[in-house]
């Protein structure tokens, strides 16, 4: 017995001697301290830090508000502590965070966030002046881009600027550790944002226009030269830090009208008279109007049934005479008014950005126009064809240049925010010569004259002079008095002389008129002059 009872001491002595090495050993050794140190560590992030979205002119069309923060230890806090403080949308998902029993990051604000140990401020992505939303998109909850620009470089975006995180220790029963309490840490990001071809100037200009003149729309603005454009205007507007409300009032204004295909209507004529010139047929050849044309069985009618008499090609786009262009149009087939319409940009997407493009529209096969009542109907814009104001602002800038097609540019390019530089260019436009520079010549004066002497009287600038075609196009759909709807357009340049500027106006889907379209050009045209002047 006293002999196990000494064996029993000697093995409980040999334990002891082993455990304290054992702890004198970790003690020691500062792997063993950093693993520790690791496994109470907490971080949090504090801002995402998201690179932005900027103008021509290197001008912020997103920024950062600060906002308070409670940095919250469920510990300590309580849920009645900060309950004033708490945003009343957020105080649900703060009992759930607090319940967690880890800390947590909650925007307060008030009096009452004073009763928080720790505060800290944040910048929190926004829009300072909402413009260009559409094109710019929103955020959803997680920081992320959920549409426009935002979304299609989601990736480059995030953790383009400082990302800041809040760091410290915890001991097991979850409290600070007072000698590592919660501070901030910085971490550089890419400096990688976003450069659009808009000019904020002009959009802001643009959008004040149509906000005053309509309902529903689009203006664009182009630069004639380069195809950049410099105004992309969607009505009606809608708040990117209040999405929810545009989807509950169901009023469309999520739609970027832009990049969606509208009918077109008679601002497509002037593309016929430029293919016809290519073909070798004289301006001056006549055709007589007597209001309606039949073909294939089915009457065609000009506006109000009206006949125009005798005209040729240019009194036919002063007067937006149907008839002369159903007839044009069947001389020059199904085949060239395809092609024509196909490298003009009719029927095929636009690149914005990687991973975001306008809308096809439609434009019918050659084979489809084979039909004579289908060949008949796109020659005055109308029918199965269908385009985006992207796609007639580049038809136009065919006229009010040299013939040369140029994709319109949304986004300029990849810059380094902490550089105010553009690290890598994205301007690389399709490009391709559509028309002779003699036959755009040809056609941009007969358009100059539809301003001076035709229905687009009332697009007529103050000074500088304009050329431009209206469009009245029927889209089927018909409202409550059962009228038909109508989608109204007037695209055009200025100045007159040398353009500068492409524009297209669209009225979607209202009781407006082409009339109306023109007076809303007018005045973006004359609003365009005062830039001019600082140039």
């Amino acid at each position: 017995m006293e002999n196990r009872l000494i064996a029993l001491a000697c093995i409980c002595i040999l334990a002891f001697t082993l455990v304290t090495a054992s702890l004198a050993l970790v003690s020691s050794n500062q792997d063993y301290a950093l693993a520790a140190a690791r496994q109470s560590g907490v971080s949090v992030v504090l801002s995402e830090g998201r690179g932005n979205i900027f103008d021509c002119n290197f001008s912020r069309l997103t920024g950062t508000a600060m906002r308070q923060y409670a940095f919250i230890e469920p510990g300590r806090t309580s849920y009645h502590t900060l309950f004033e403080a708490i945003p009343a949308s957020l105080r649900a998902s703060f009992y759930e965070s607090i319940q967690r029993g880890m800390p947590f990051l909650m925007p307060v604000t008030g009096q009452a966030a004073s009763r928080a140990q720790y505060l800290f401020y944040a910048p929190e992505r926004y829009q300072p002046i909402p413009i260009a939303q559409h094109l710019i998109g929103y955020l959803d909850d997680t920081g992320h881009g959920v549409s426009g620009v935002e979304y299609a470089c989601d990736d480059l975006l995030s953790g383009g600027f400082t990302q800041k995180q809040i760091v410290c220790s915890m001991n097991a029963r979850g409290s600070w550790i007072e000698s590592d309490a919660p501070h901030v840490t910085e971490r550089f990001g890419t400096g990688a944002g976003v450069m659009l071809t808009i000019d904020s100037r002009i959009q802001r200009t643009c959008e004040a226009i149509g906000t005053e003149r309509m309902d529903k729309g689009c203006i664009l603005v182009l630069e004639t030269a380069t195809g950049r454009v410099r105004a992309s205007v969607s009505l009606p507007l809608y708040d990117p830090e209040n999405v929810a409300a545009s989807i509950t009032r169901q009023d469309t204004s999520l739609v970027n009208r832009a990049v969606n295909a509208y009918s077109v209507g008679s601002v497509f004529k002037p593309l016929l008279a430029a293919a016809a010139l290519e073909q070798g047929i004289s301006a001056e050849e006549t055709y007589e109007c007597a209001g309606a044309i039949e073909v294939g069985g089915h009457i065609y009618r000009c506006a109000y049934g009206r006949g125009h008499g005798t005209v040729d090609m240019r009194t036919a786009l002063l007067q937006s005479c149907n008839c002369y262009f159903i007839w044009l149009g069947l001389r020059l087939g199904a085949q060239t008014v395809h092609d024509t319409a196909q490298n003009a940009g009719f029927g095929q997407s636009q690149r914005v950005v990687a991973g975001m493009r306008t809308v096809s529209g439609n434009l019918p096969t050659a084979e489809q126009l084979a039909d004579r009542g289908q060949l008949a109907t796109i020659s005055f814009g109308q029918g199965a064809l269908t385009a985006t104001p992207v796609q007639v602002a580049a038809m136009m800038n065919l006229f009010a240049g040299d013939g040369g097609y140029l994709e319109p540019s949304f986004v300029e390019g990849i810059v380094n925010e902490y550089e105010q530089t553009i690290a890598e260019s994205l301007y690389r436009p399709v490009q391709r010569q559509v028309f002779s520079p003699q036959t755009a010549h040809t056609v941009r004066q007969m358009l100059v004259g539809v301003v001076e002497e035709g229905l687009g009287r009332r697009a007529a600038p103050r000074a500088g002079g304009a050329g431009g075609k209206t469009g009245t196009a029927q889209t089927g759909r018909r409202d409550e008095a059962d009228e038909e709807i109508m989608d109204a357009w007037f695209a055009g340049f200025y100045p007159a002389a040398e353009p500068v500027y492409t524009i297209v106006v669209l009225l979607d889907s209202g009781s407006h008129d082409s009339d109306d379209a023109a007076e809303i050009f007018a005045q973006v045209a004359d609003s365009l002059s005062f830039f001019l002047e600082q140039t």
